[in-house]
């Protein structure tokens, strides 16, 4: 049996060629600095394949990969005030991913290419919220992750720059980010299930393209102490915004 035949019938060699391709240099920008991957794999993925298909690929692939993680971040994080940003999530995700289920797949690019523009520029502007810690504030940062994690796996910057800017232990942070994207890729899982959204095409392809983006991870951090922080974290912005110009509907024509 050939890589053809156990290829979903949407899906063409050349285009899981491309996906194995763009998953690499995702997981290898997430293996190095620890974000990336979403911001650049679904801007480029989901010109060459459908949004619906590529965002649920993605959230497969993540989720198998970030499960092993959880545990230790239980027992780490302040699970109080993770429970209160995972409430806006749990609003947030299903929004999120109506919007994906219903919109044609071209406004969907256009959406994902100007919310992963964004959150490059809010990467870029290196925001941190130091104001005070407010329960209607926490919740609408989850649920705007919620949105951006349910419509294109894109969630992380803002709970990123909410938290890191917090006055808590780097360590105790970072379990926060870690368990509240747990419970968010869990709400995720669930509402792409019900809504169709994880398919045969979409785990089929999570087989093949999975390992690959695990071989980029590893590469990544291979990485890790022979370049500076700083540059890497530029290549990685400047992947992010050719992700973003070379995704838009408007070049389909001239590079696709």
């Amino acid at each position: 049996m050939s890589l053809t035949d156990l290829l979903p019938g949407e899906v063409s060699l050349n285009i899981a060629m491309a996906l194995c391709a763009i998953a690499f240099v995702s997981g290898t920008a997430r293996g190095f600095s620890g974000f990336g991957a979403a911001l650049i794999f679904m801007p480029l993925a989901s010109s060459v394949a459908a949004p619906r298909l590529v965002a649920a690929l993605l959230l497969v692939i993540d989720f198998v990969a970030a499960a092993p993680l959880v545990p230790d971040a239980w027992r780490k994080a302040d699970r109080k005030a993770t429970a209160v940003i995972v409430l806006g999530a749990l609003i947030g995700v299903p929004v999120g991913t109506y919007c994906l289920s219903v919109l044609d797949p071209v406004t969907t690019r256009w959406i994902i290419s100007c919310f992963v523009a964004a959150l490059l520029l809010l990467l870029l502007s290196g925001w941190r919220y130091r104001g005070k810690d407010h329960t209607w504030l926490s919740v609408g940062i989850g649920g705007l992750s919620g949105f951006c994690s349910g419509l294109a796996q894109t969630g992380g910057p803002p709970i990123v720059g909410y938290w890191l800017g917090r006055p808590i232990a780097p360590i105790v942070a970072r379990a926060n980010i870690v368990l509240f994207f747990g419970a968010s890729d869990s709400f995720s899982m669930a509402s792409y299930a019900t809504t169709g959204l994880i398919s045969r095409e979409s785990l089929v392809l999570s087989l093949i393209v999975g390992p690959v983006y695990a071989i980029g991870v590893a590469f990544g951090a291979s990485l890790f102490g022979r370049a500076s922080e700083r540059m890497f974290r530029g290549i990685c912005y400047a992947l992010i915004a050719m992700a973003v110009i070379a995704g838009l509907p408007v070049l389909d024509g001239i590079l696709r």
